[in-house]
């Protein structure tokens, strides 16, 4: 079965990749969604990469849609340039931004994904986790 890919955009290596282990571990099955990681810079440093967002999408890119999530200011507007432009940058599609926190929205979206959602209910999914309510 295909399934959502979800990509995950931080100004740092490490969060990105922490924050897909956490995602994938509380997914709770041993066939996760495909999950990739485009964290900090090409030369490893803090900062964003059109070019590390491209290929993490390219990566989990299983033909019924790519969610990408992103933690900080910069890396929200490397998305955002990469999908004002999808067809010249070779974004598989249909690629979607969630507007989600990020461990919180990365979390739902990789458990949904996992289970089978549609890019919608994927998108719903992440975003929908504003609403949770911590205190």
């Amino acid at each position: 079965m295909d399934r959502v890919g979800v990509v995950l955009v931080s100004h740092s290596r490490a969060v990105a990749a922490a924050t897909a282990a956490l995602a994938i571990g509380l997914a709770g099955t041993g066939d996760p969604a495909p999950v990739s990681t485009a964290g900090g810079t090409e030369e490893g440093g803090l900062g964003t990469s059109a070019a590390l967002v491209l290929a993490a999408a390219r990566r989990v890119d299983q033909g019924v849609g790519v969610v990408v999530l992103s933690d900080l200011g910069s890396a929200v507007g490397t998305v955002r340039s990469l999908l004002a432009e999808a067809d010249r940058n070779g974004l598989p599609f249909p690629t979607r931004f969630a507007d989600a926190p990020f461990v919180e929205g990365a979390v739902a979206a990789v458990v949904t994904a996992s289970a089978g959602g549609d890019l919608a209910a994927v998108v719903d999914a992440a975003e929908d986790a504003y609403r949770f309510r911590k205190g």
